[in-house]
């Protein structure tokens, strides 16, 4: 007898946009790439040469999604500058240099940002994809930037709640809302709308907020690599969350990062957030993540030791066909 918490999780997801709906399907993974899609490891700037081509190679290998990251300030102790690339800019680019790729970002950090120029800059990039925006959305990790733009980092849960719903509210017609942000009384409107009258927006892990809150609100649910067992229980209890607030079914994603070997049967030894391995464990992993109910894993190559068009080619010979994309 299947139990009612089964048949959610098998329920299709509610669509949104053409990114969302064609990179993330229920009961099935996909995989994409962290941009930069370089090895930086022995430096926290990378140097970006290729960047655009290895994006359109993405895409050509079959690639689901590339992730770009919010990271505005280089914080020396953090020791990663990202894709330094403001990403609403680089967005505006891709859209226009790629045709079917989803292109995400995760995540923009909210309280760091107006969000009515995050709505813009969000809606702006998604009809200039055709529909291919996934936004993820966070509350920050670098105390540092805080006080670099005079924000209190102590508040910052707060003023992600106050910023998600400020974007939620700017892709209605004339919207009205009253918060720390601003006060609309619907007699104007922003434009652009979202290609499909809105743009998905996914949680990145806690974000200051209580669980509920993440369940009632999101599109999505970007967490970070756990052991399978508490992966499992996470993804569960995050479900079940939903189910019981009425929701529809939503997607879980997570980042991985990988050095991939030229040897298949390389066993895998743990680096940061991820693996040293060949592709036979790589795709074991990515099976098990699907079972569990893991619906897309972003790949970072930072750690790469391979070159990395040639890690590229053989993660689409080696692991792509076997999963959905």
């Amino acid at each position: 007898m299947i139990s009612t918490t089964s048949r959610f999780q098998d329920s299709e997801f509610r669509p949104i946009n053409r990114g969302y709906n064609s990179a993330l399907r229920v009961n099935r993974l996909s995989v994409g790439l962290v941009v930069p899609i370089e090895n930086y490891d022995l430096r926290p700037v990378p140097t970006m040469q290729r960047h655009i081509e290895r994006v359109q190679l993405a895409e050509k290998l079959g690639f689901s999604a590339v992730w770009l990251r919010d990271v505005p300030f280089n914080v020396p102790s953090f020791g990663d500058a990202g894709q330094t690339y403001d990403p609403f800019v680089y967005l505006g680019m891709l859209a226009g240099l790629t045709q079917q790729i989803a292109l995400g970002v995760a995540s923009i950090v909210l309280p760091l940002r107006h969000p009515a120029h995050v709505a813009k800059a969000a809606a702006t990039a998604d009809v200039l994809s055709g529909g291919r925006l996934i936004l993820g959305v966070a509350s920050g990790d670098r105390p540092e930037e805080y006080p670099a733009l005079k924000i209190p980092f102590a508040d910052r849960g707060a003023a992600f709640r106050e910023s998600f719903q400020y974007i939620r509210e700017m892709s209605q017609h004339s919207p009205s809302l009253d918060n720390r942000f601003g006060k609309l009384r619907g007699d104007l409107d922003m434009l652009p709308k979202p290609s499909s009258g809105s743009f998905p927006m996914l949680i990145t892990g806690g974000s200051q907020q209580t669980p509920q809150w993440i369940a009632e609100n999101g599109d999505g649910w970007m967490t970070y690599p756990r052991s399978t067992m508490a992966q499992t229980e996470a993804i569960n209890a995050w479900r079940e969350s939903l189910q019981r607030l009425g929701r529809p079914n939503q997607p879980v994603m997570q980042p991985l990062y990988v050095d991939l070997t030229t040897t298949p049967d390389t066993p895998p030894q743990p680096i940061h957030l991820g693996f040293r391995m060949g592709s036979k464990y790589l795709r074991d992993y990515l099976s098990e993540r699907q079972e569990i109910g893991v619906n897309h894993i972003a790949l970072n190559l930072r750690f790469n030791r391979e070159d990395v068009e040639a890690t590229m080619v053989r993660i689409a010979e080696d692991i792509l066909p076997h999963f959905h994309q």
